[in-house]
């Protein structure tokens, strides 16, 4: 009874307060989900993160298509690198205009020109990850928000989407090295 008594004369929860304290549970919440965004886009949880297996693909390799498998080394990592870096775009730029798909998320050869263009590409997929994880963890950028150029897109989706895309590419150069031969068994 004395609890009841106690809990009547507690002066009413305002609108205001209400919604202060949604916020606070909600940025929270968001500092958890930026978290987790950015261990899944570095790779989290994986045995094998995206950078093991490109970094050490054999150069004279890079260009070989293995029996079964249709890309080689170097079709995956620059479909990866045009593709993360049209979600990045997507999602910080409203004027971005995207690539014509399917053609031009491919490179036109099957291997790089020369050891710089592999680079480049390893360069710029880096770079890019990293302003994409730099953009969720930012707590100023609303990852809930429908992008306004976008039909319905949200940045939390576009980084579960690279994320996605990001993983399976993963598991396409991983059979490949395994298929070249040039993949470390366990």
């Amino acid at each position: 009874m004395k609890n009841l008594k106690k809990a009547n004369n507690r002066k009413p929860t305002t609108p205001a307060k209400i919604a202060k304290n949604k916020k606070n549970g909600a940025q929270k919440g968001d500092a958890l989900l930026r978290k987790e965004l950015a261990y899944l886009l570095k790779g989290g949880g994986a045995h094998v993160h995206f950078m093991d297996a490109i970094e050490g693909f054999p150069e004279g390799k890079r260009g070989t298509y293995a029996q079964g498998l249709p890309h080689t080394g170097w079709q995956l990592l620059e479909h990866a690198r045009i593709a993360q870096w049209d979600i990045l775009e997507f999602s910080r730029n409203p004027n971005h205009v995207s690539p014509e798909f399917p053609e031009s998320y491919w490179p036109k050869t099957p291997a790089p020109q020369a050891v710089e263009e592999w680079n480049n590409s390893l360069y710029s997929f880096r770079r890019d990850l990293g302003e994409m994880i730099r953009l969720v963890e930012n707590p100023r950028t609303d990852l809930h928000r429908p992008l306004s150029h976008g039909e319905g897109q949200t940045i939390l989706r576009e980084a579960l989407v690279l994320a996605d895309h990001n993983s399976y590419h993963l598991g396409q150069l991983i059979d490949l090295r395994r298929a070249l031969g040039s993949w470390p068994e366990a």
